[in-house]
């Protein structure tokens, strides 16, 4: 222990550290495991769940070859979070409302960007070139994106589903902020036209797959290198959104709290990317579905839902891992599900204590739609250390 079950029924192995691990995503391991690009094993967290081709919480480490599915449509998304000066003595409920009211109304979420009048252009100056190069090369990949010009305009917006915005306080009661959001439209149009691409690579190549979704560029293939370029942008563009979006949020509560200091570097990790590593003797592309690396001594975050504890975490390098480790509680039910199952009355029950919406709309994202994050901590207890325990008292939902 901490690893719950070995599979060995595949060309490599797959190891897991989940303990309540549901058959589709054991099937969808077993997939990864029989591809002939697969390094070493297959790693799965403990907060893995089924996903599309690849389970999310699932590590794979590849060789010459990258699965686009698997790093996903949310290219580069993930978390950062930073301590203040504050403590929650200089906190009150009144306050804390004008702050969840004022956040509302400086970041854009769901599917509303940033006006041209407060688009965040200074930000988006170091990353245009770079699209520019991938377009001339891809010109159907305007196409794949509505409002392409309007990209400028969502850095530093939240988007939907599982982002959210979070005001918190560790244990010793001091005030974190802390967010979660990925690359938006235009990452998710890059993923879905890369996605796309190697579906019909496949095809031509006549490859044997398991499954369509884990079609994957082989190194030295015509769309290999323009891929490996894109998934970069996209993730520095995710890296940029989360910074834009966290000086917003910081502008936000230094309208209504007391004056105050960062006194933490932040930490802006991603969870949905691809890398270039070194693991068990050779050069590989590793690729964390829903994973944040940990290598010995990097700092994570591991959120739960919104009425749960999340953690700030330091790496223990655990190479079995690949150096890696949960990226959150993970979903035990899909959203219908979640729906069918829970109702308006649930969501307060179970966010007492939390300013954050409580309506219908929101009730799929409910924390008993999510895995235990206590189990999950303790399921990869040799995987990180825990360094802060965060309890929200505010949370913006996308």
């Amino acid at each position: 222990m901490p690893i719950q079950h070995e599979i060995h029924d595949h060309a490599v192995p797959v190891k897991i550290w989940a303990s309540d691990l549901d058959n589709l995503s054991i099937t969808q391991l077993g997939n990864i495991a029989q591809l002939p690009i697969i390094h070493h094993h297959v790693a799965a967290m403990p907060d893995a769940h089924t996903g599309i081709g690849a389970t999310v919480g699932s590590v794979l480490a590849t060789k010459q070859a990258i699965i686009p599915a698997a790093v996903g449509v949310d290219i580069g998304c993930g978390m950062i979070a930073a301590r203040l000066s504050l403590t929650a003595n200089e906190l009150d409920e009144a306050t804390l409302r004008k702050v969840f009211d004022q956040i509302s109304r400086d970041v854009p979420v769901g599917r509303a960007q940033h006006r041209d009048e407060h688009a965040r252009v200074q930000a988006a100056k170091g990353l245009d070139p770079g699209l520019k190069v991938l377009t001339d090369k891809h010109p159907k990949l305007l196409n794949a994106f509505g409002k392409f010009s309007k990209w400028v305009n969502q850095i530093g917006t939240l988007g939907s589903g599982n982002h959210f915005i979070e005001v918190c306080l560790d244990e010793s009661g001091q005030v974190w902020v802390m967010l979660h959001s990925g690359s938006r439209g235009i990452g998710n149009a890059i993923g879905m036209y890369f996605i796309a691409l190697a579906r019909e690579d496949m095809l031509h190549l006549q490859a044997n797959l398991p499954d369509v979704d884990l079609a994957y560029f082989p190194e030295g293939t015509p769309h290999f290198a323009d891929y490996v370029e894109a998934v970069d942008w996209a993730q520095r563009y995710a890296m940029v959104n989360r910074e834009q979006m966290f000086s917003l949020v910081l502008d936000a509560l230094r309208r209504h709290l007391p004056p105050f200091e960062v006194t933490t570097e932040a930490v802006n990790c991603h969870h949905n990317y691809v890398a270039h590593e070194h693991h068990f003797g050779a050069d590989v592309w590793v690729t964390r579905k829903g994973a944040i690396r940990a290598g010995k001594g990097e700092l994570g975050i591991v959120p739960g839902s919104m009425g749960t504890r999340s953690y700030i975490v330091r790496g223990l390098g655990n190479p079995e891992s690949f150096e890696s480790s949960a990226h959150g509680a993970g979903r035990r039910m899909s959203r219908t599900q979640a729906r069918k199952q829970f109702d308006k009355q649930d969501m307060v029950a179970q966010t007492q204590g939390v300013i954050c919406r409580k309506d219908d709309g929101v009730v799929d994202e409910i924390p008993g739609a999510y895995k235990d994050i206590d189990t999950v901590m303790n399921n990869q207890r040799d995987l990180t250390e825990v360094l802060h325990t965060l309890k929200q008292v505010i949370c913006v939902k996308g």
